[in-house]
Parts: structure tokens; C-alpha cells; sequence
């Protein structure tokens, strides 16, 4: 094997072995750093947020989002200004258990909302969900990153009262690139 050949071979195996691999049946899907890359940026949100059965209210707002910490991290400050309102998403990679949590604070309370939903991205999409209650019995939040691409995606979040079995839709937000 002459020289160039052997070096693309070498290059050409470096890159597959440095490639982040997807999970294998049954093996965990692993967060990494920079998957939240795509978020960066001045964004127009538009929103619809379910008011009651079958009633949505809709408005726009806007968005400017940063990654931090190397991709570890994302910041994301939200504004709508029809509802004089904003507030900031943070998050965090634990690199050490590959998983993400996303926490929200409301800029009305200044409080960090614990514990956040967590999750990880599976074959480009971001899946987070988190346990609570409502009328004191047991709910599932679901909070979905879809439809990526580099001047667009979605973000929903769905309830579940059934244990995970049935999502119901109650705020989507579409988001174009500013």
C-alpha cells in the first residue's frame, strides 16, 4: 500500500472511530456536548398554548440563545413582549451521566423551577420529561425538540395522565431564524 493511501485509510478510521456513535438495542442513548448547537442565535417564536379543550391561544414571541461551557450548557432568554413577559431556559449537560436537564425560570418569580425535565437527543430529536402532580395525582410532562433544521424547529410539551401511554398536546412553539 503506498503512502497516500495508507494516510486516507489512517484518516479515514480516525474519523469513524472520533464519530459519535448511535446507541445499539438496548443500550442507553448518551447526551453530549453541542447537541443544543443548533439552538444558538436570534429566533421569532410563534406560539400556541392550550387554553381548554379544543381552545388555543396564539402568540408570538422571540428568543436569543447562547451556548456556553464548551456545548455543555445552553441559555436561552425568552421574551413576549404582547404579554410583557420573559424569561430564560438553562441547559445543562451532566457530562458523567449523559444526560440533559432543562430548567426554565419566569423573569416574574426569579426562581430556578426544580428539577427540571431531563433527556437526551435520539436520532435528532430531543425527548425530556419529568414527573409531577396535578390534583394530586401523578402526571408526566414531555417536552419534545423536533423538526431541526438550521433555520427552523418545534418545541412542544405534551401531558400524559395515564402514565406515558397517551400524550396530549398543550403548547407548541414554532421557530424560525430571526
Amino acid at each position: 500500500m503506498d503512502l497516500d493511501r495508507r494516510l486516507i485509510v489512517g484518516a479515514a478510521a480516525a474519523l469513524v472511530a472520533a464519530a459519535p456513535s448511535r446507541p445499539q438495542a438496548g443500550e442507553k442513548p448518551a447526551a453530549r456536548p453541542g447537541d443544543f448547537d443548533f439552538l444558538a442565535g436570534e429566533w421569532k417564536i410563534r406560539q400556541r398554548r392550550l387554553k381548554g379543550p379544543g381552545q388555543w391561544d396564539e402568540f408570538d414571541g422571540e428568543a436569543t440563545c447562547w451556548t456556553i461551557l464548551g456545548g455543555v450548557g445552553s441559555v436561552e432568554e425568552l421574551r413576549i413582549p404582547s404579554r410583557d413577559f420573559s424569561g430564560l431556559g438553562l441547559r445543562l449537560l451532566d457530562v458523567k451521566q449523559q444526560v440533559w436537564v432543562d430548567h426554565w425560570v419566569n423573569a416574574k418569580s426569579g426562581v430556578l423551577a426544580l428539577p427540571g425535565m431531563s433527556g437526551v437527543f435520539v436520532d435528532g430529536d430531543g425527548v425530556f420529561t419529568a414527573d409531577d402532580e396535578e390534583d394530586g395525582k401523578p402526571v408526566k410532562y414531555r417536552g419534545l425538540w423536533d423538526q431541526i433544521r438550521p433555520g427552523s424547529h418545534r418545541w412542544s410539551q405534551s401531558v400524559s395522565r395515564d402514565g406515558g401511554r397517551t400524550w396530549d398536546d398543550n403548547w407548541v412553539m414554532q421557530w424560525s431564524r430571526a
